[in-house]
């Protein structure tokens, strides 16, 4: 079932170990020791170990340097290193820039991962405390002012247009939030196993921005995902089916900002993703009706409706009644609203699951899978596929 890339990059590289620590709202250990505990568990799933290692990606929010990881994994030289900026945007990119050392030989077997205390330290949903002067925080003066200051409150205004403009009620990301915490109540490894929702508990849950509910929010979570990607051919020497990475791709919009693009001609659409859906499509050689399971960045429900539409799945303004009639299944572990919020390196784990037969909640025949990153800011993507 896998595809061989119309690009130099799709299909010569393969994620082939996954691991993670619980997830949890109080880990009780640094950051440091998140990452080590998710690197090493990636590395006993592939059946590598850390002198294996020659590559380290990572996002620039990451608190654990590449060298120190190395250093705490026991790792010995590393010929390629690098982070991917954006927040949740940069999670697919990781694994693309592991694929592109991989694919060009600069370096063989390369870990990519993300850990944090995001709920009992840092808490992003808590908004800008503090910016340091910058052209970021320039943007953002344009926003903060009049009370945008948390992610929420910035994606409330294109939701609020979004609903505008195809007439529709809060009720229609009520469906996203069904779905996710329906398969996350049969993960056990979600923070929300065994609490499904309805849509009248979304519909009751409070508002945090209009027409933002809680439910539409995803959760804050302590952990780690660490990810390993090395060659298809050695891959098939190692214990795992490979995951081959079909395509990988990055994208920027137009007056791209950070969440806060509402300048742009339309708020009812995520232009940058529509910059990776078209080379996802075109790289892979692949069609929306290809695609077998969709792991789609949650942070906020609305987010995921536009994702759908951008990518060609249903027609704007249709996705609502495209999730509530489960015409593809989304978001499989749960999602960030179920499972858990590691700025979408989970969903990338979840997709190499269901290619291999051992997810949660696998999905029959599951050969080709879509997974994205962070919405509303520059971010990226990928298409999974099993190997031949």
């Amino acid at each position: 079932m896998s595809v061989r890339g119309r690009d130099g990059l799709g299909g010569r590289a393969a994620v082939v170990g996954i691991g993670a620590t619980e997830f949890s709202k109080d880990s009780g250990r640094s950051e440091l020791r998140l990452a080590v505990e998710a690197v090493r568990a990636a590395l006993d799933d592939a059946g590598l170990t850390p002198g294996d290692v020659d590559g380290l990606v990572t996002f620039t929010m990451d608190t654990s340097p590449e060298i120190t990881l190395a250093q705490a994994c026991g790792m010995g030289e590393l010929s390629f290193f690098s982070r991917v900026h954006y927040g949740g945007g940069a999670a697919c990119a990781t694994v693309q820039q592991a694929a592109l050392a991989v694919a060009t030989g600069v370096a063989e077997v390369v870990v990519c991962y993300r850990a944090f205390n995001e709920r009992s330290g840092r808490r992003f949903g808590s908004g800008v405390q503090h910016r340091e002067p910058s052209a970021e925080g320039v943007a953002l003066g344009w926003a903060l002012p009049f009370g945008l200051l948390t992610p929420a409150s910035w994606v409330a205004m294109a939701a609020q247009r979004y609903l505008h403009a195809y007439g529709l009620t809060p009720e229609a990301f009520g469906h996203v939030a069904v779905a996710d915490r329906g398969y996350a109540a049969t993960n056990p490894a979600a923070y929300f196993h065994g609490r499904p929702i309805t849509l009248a508990d979304h519909a009751a849950s409070r508002w945090i921005v209009e027409p933002l509910r809680l439910l539409d929010c995803c959760q804050e979570t302590d952990g780690g995902q660490a990810l390993v990607v090395t060659s298809v051919e050695r891959a098939r020497d190692l214990p795992q089916p490979p995951a081959v990475i079909a395509a990988a791709a990055q994208g920027a919009g137009r007056a791209q900002e950070q969440m806060t693009g509402f300048y742009r001609d339309d708020l009812t659409g995520l232009p940058e993703m529509g910059v990776v859906a078209r080379q996802l499509w075109r790289t892979s050689g692949l069609a929306p009706a290809d695609i077998d399971v969709g792991i789609l960045y949650d942070h906020f429900t609305p987010f995921v409706l536009m994702q759908l539409e951008e990518f060609g799945f249903c027609a704007r303004g249709e996705a609502a009644g495209f999730v509530a009639e489960e015409r593809l299944p989304l978001n499989t572990h749960g999602g960030q609203l179920g499972e858990a919020y590691l700025h979408g390196m989970n969903g990338i784990a979840e997709g190499v699951r269901q290619l291999r037969g051992t997810a949660a909640n696998q999905i029959p025949g599951a050969g080709r899978i879509l997974v994205t990153a962070g919405t509303g800011v520059p971010t990226s993507g990928l298409v999974l596929a099993a190997d031949d």
